[in-house]
This record gives C-alpha cells, sequence and structure tokens, in this order.
C-alpha cells in the first residue's frame, strides 16, 4: 500500500504538468483551431520568468565590513542585495527566498503579452491554413524562442529553490496509519494546478464572457451573426492559454531546473495528452494529463522495468495508439473530430 501511494502521488504529479500545458493546447485548438507547436515554448518562457526574477532580486552591491577580517587582517567585502538594503535583513531575505511564487504576479501579466503579440502578430495569418501549416510555422517559432533563451541564459539547467518553508517533505501517509513522506513542494504544485485548472472551468462556465466563448466555440458563425466580436474573445482566450502555460512553468522550476530545451521535453507529451483526452475536449485533456501521469509513474517502478524494459518511456504512445485505434476522436473528444 506504500508503494501504491506513492506511485499515485507521482503520477499525479506528473499528471499536473501535463494536464495545464494540455488544458492550454485545447484552449487554443478549440477556439481558434490552431496546432499549437509553440505552446511548450510558453511553458519555457514562464519557467525562466521565475529565474529572472530571482537573478534580479539578487542583484547586490559591495561593502566593506570592519568586523570581518581575511588571514591577512584586512576587512572583508561583502555583497548585499539590494532588496535586504531597501526593505531590511529579514524582509529583504524572504521576498528572496519567495521569488518563486512571487513570480507568479509578474508571470501573468508578461505571459498574457506574450500570447498576445504570438496570436496577433504570427499565427492569426494562419487560422485558414492546413493543420501542417500551422505546426511547421509554430514549430520554426518554438526553435526561435528556444534558441533566445539558450542565447541569454546559456545551455545548463539553472537551479531555482523554492522557498525553505516549502522545501523540505511532509509525511502524507500518517492520515492513512502509514509512514510515507513526499516533497512538500510537488504537493503545493498539484494543489496550485487545481485551483488554476478549477479557475479556468469556472470561468468558462459561471461567466457571460466564459459562456459567450464556449458558444463560439460550438458555433462561431453563429455567435458572429449575433453582433459578437468573436474573434477578440478568442485573441484573449489565447492569451490565457499562454498565461496558464506559463504558470505551469513558473511553478515547476523547484521540481525540474529549468533549461532552454524543457518545453520540446513536455511539447510532444502534452500533445499526445491532447489526443488521448480529445482534441477541442477540456475535461479530456485534463482527464488524460492526470490519468497517463499515474500510469506513467507505474510504468517507472523497478518491477515494471525489470518486467519490461524500457517500459517507462513509451507507456504513453501505447496508450495513445491503444486509443486512437478504438476511438479516434480521443476519450471525451466531440463526434466527429478526427474521425474522417
Amino acid at each position: 500500500m506504500d508503494a501504491l501511494l506513492l506511485q499515485i502521488l507521482n503520477g499525479l504529479d506528473k499528471g499536473s504538468a501535463y494536464a495545464l500545458i494540455a488544458l492550454g493546447l485545447t484552449l487554443i485548438f478549440g477556439t481558434l483551431g490552431v496546432v499549437n507547436f509553440a505552446h511548450g515554448a510558453l511553458f519555457m518562457i514562464g519557467a525562466f520568468v521565475a529565474v529572472t526574477l530571482q537573478r534580479v532580486l539578487s542583484l547586490s552591491f559591495e561593502t566593506i565590513d570592519p568586523t570581518q577580517k581575511d588571514f591577512l587582517g584586512n576587512p572583508l567585502k561583502v555583497k548585499t542585495p539590494y532588496v535586504e538594503s531597501w526593505f531590511g535583513p529579514e524582509t529583504g531575505g524572504l521576498i528572496i527566498d519567495w521569488a518563486v511564487p512571487l513570480a507568479i504576479l509578474f508571470a501573468i501579466p508578461i505571459m498574457i503579452a506574450v500570447g498576445f503579440i504570438m496570436e496577433r502578430g504570427l499565427i492569426k495569418y494562419f487560422y485558414k491554413r492546413p493543420h501542417a501549416d500551422q505546426i511547421l510555422v509554430t514549430f520554426g517559432l518554438a526553435i526561435v524562442l528556444q534558441e533566445v533563451v539558450k542565447y541569454f541564459y546559456g545551455a545548463n539547467p539553472i537551479q531555482t529553490p523554492a522557498p525553505d518553508a516549502l522545501n523540505g517533505v511532509a509525511n502524507v501517509g500518517a492520515a492513512f496509519g502509514m509512514d510515507i513522506v513526499y516533497p512538500v513542494w510537488r504537493i503545493v504544485y498539484f494543489f496550485f494546478s487545481v485551483i488554476i485548472i478549477a479557475a479556468i472551468f469556472s470561468f468558462l462556465r459561471f461567466t457571460t464572457f466564459g459562456m459567450v466563448v464556449r458558444a463560439g466555440m460550438a458555433d462561431r458563425e453563429t455567435v458572429g451573426l449575433l453582433g459578437i466580436n468573436i474573434d477578440r474573445r478568442f485573441t484573449i482566450m489565447f492569451g490565457v492559454a499562454s498565461a496558464v502555460a506559463g504558470l505551469a512553468g513558473v511553478m515547476y522550476t523547484p521540481i525540474n531546473p529549468p533549461n532552454y530545451h524543457m518545453g520540446m521535453d513536455f511539447l510532444v507529451l502534452s500533445f499526445v495528452v491532447v489526443v488521448v483526452g480529445g482534441m477541442g475536449s477540456l475535461p479530456g485533456a485534463v482527464l488524460a494529463g492526470f490519468l497517463l501521469g499515474i500510469l506513467e509513474s507505474f510504468a517507472s517502478t523497478t518491477w515494471a522495468t525489470t518486467t519490461l524494459p524500457g517500459i517507462n518511456q513509451i507507456i504513453i504512445y501505447l496508450v495513445a495508439i491503444a486509443v486512437l485505434l478504438t476511438r479516434p476522436r480521443g476519450l471525451m473528444g466531440l463526434k466527429g473530430v478526427m474521425e474522417d
């Protein structure tokens, strides 16, 4: 039971990232009909927003501390972060320590702006083009963004730690009479994902804006005939989808140190998740994300990899093949989508 619960937790951890990225992908496909292969790059940009904020908050200046001396008796030069000099050592140190959660406040407007620029500057010209053209142009954009990040931040992963208060482990099995410890930040990431997913679904279901968007996803032409500028609303949803991907990247930085190719690493898996869940189905994307995350976790156990070497690398693709052969539209896809 201990091993079972631990693998489920690992699966929910991976599934959270898959579900968030797949949710954004599905929002874009469901509203604009665009297959956006640059969506993984948005996840990467969000992660580097956190990296950038941490570096900015850590900027420091040198002062001479007469109380500290080197072996020759000379006063030492001490680096003091500007934030600590402005707010005091305790408050300033706390701000630096909580750089990753604070990055959320900066990532939301930055990612919405990036989404608007991407959609208005490039993707809008490919709405009526074949999906193959959309894939080629967005994949090329993803490579450009990846190389830009590589140029400014280097090729090596950048350690971006979680706040000290959330950097330990918690005994999650105590409630079940088991002794299972799990990293606190991974638990935080799961609940953060659930909150974002619930917020998106609530926004689409319980707001007038969201209801119009859902109506436009079902029948764009009719909504347009009612005098509603559905294109503008879809552009806003592209920005929202970009923000979702960016927030997923921000919070994932303590789990996986950011590097320039992390977007590509998640992109292919997230597209598999979208296809399994059903193209254009938001509930399907979330369900498939968590299900495939749990399956991948169990496939990574010692027993599974010993019995079937390499199964952890291909399990998601095997499930995708099985689903597409038996149900081409995906688990929760609309009838007729991807079936012709």
